[in-house]
């Protein structure tokens, strides 16, 4: 069985790496890549392994409600989403997870009534391509010598990487500057309610901030039928802005 964590937990049990950021290790990277890396991690900047991030948005439950939330990514273990949520007034609280190759979600109306529970397989691995790309908001993991880089020209490039037993193609495109524009990747899901498949998935970054040397997104707009008419009207359901992170 997996370890049980809750956000503390997880948090503390992030582990130092005992690296920092040193733009000239990434000289052999395509010009875009480095734009990238250099952009999201300050000079001698610890190589964090974990976040720890506050957020408030809104989530689409056949309509837009407002939530709350709290988030720790670590690396080694998963993530944890902790959050309310309100509709006509009554709060819905819960959590998301991946842990140690385990994804679950549970939320309950007034905390005391189920109404999302799911885990299995087809959650596991719809979990793990949140993480994935989720790794936006944990650059440095992003400069592991387990991830491979290609750049299609100075706008565009791609991270392959392996998380959770689960091999991630995750799609960036950036300004000229370096800051990020748009994440994007193939997410294990069944937005339309028919079979599981891979569905494109993708956030657009309206806003970035830095926290203790980390430029990350601070507000974004993510769903489902990325890159396509679809993604506005049907598959974007998630509107978030982050508040603070903190990095360890």
């Amino acid at each position: 069985m997996p370890k049980q964590f809750s956000l503390k937990t997880l948090w503390d049990s992030a582990t130092p790496t005992g690296r920092v950021f040193n733009p000239d290790d990434f000289s052999h990277r395509p010009e875009a890549v480095r734009r990238y890396l250099e952009h999201a991690i300050a000079p001698q900047a610890q190589f964090a392994s974990s976040v720890r991030l506050q957020m408030h948005g809104e989530i689409k439950l056949k309509t837009w409600i407002p939530f709350k939330a709290e988030q720790v990514i670590c690396w080694e273990h998963g993530l944890i989403w902790s959050a309310t949520a309100w509709m006509n007034g009554l709060p819905i609280v819960g959590a998301d997870r991946i842990l140690d190759g385990v994804g679950e979600m549970k939320w309950k109306l007034l905390g005391l009534f189920p109404v999302m529970i799911g885990a299995g397989p087809d959650i596991t691995r719809s979990a793990v391509g949140r993480l994935q790309i989720e790794s936006m908001w944990l650059p440095s993991v992003l400069c592991g010598d387990d991830v491979s880089w290609q750049a299609e020209d100075l706008s565009r490039l791609r991270a392959s990487f392996v998380v959770q037993g689960e091999k991630a193609e995750l799609d960036f495109t950036i300004e000229p500057t370096g800051q990020l524009k748009t994440a994007q990747l193939p997410r294990w899901g069944n937005p339309d309610g028919k079979e599981q498949r891979y569905v494109d998935f993708g956030a657009i970054v309206e806003k970035e901030d830095t926290f203790c040397g980390y430029t990350i997104p601070t507000q974004l707009r993510v769903g489902w039928y990325f890159g396509t008419e679809r993604f506005e009207p049907e598959g974007e359901f998630f509107r978030a802005t982050i508040e603070d992170a903190v990095y360890r």
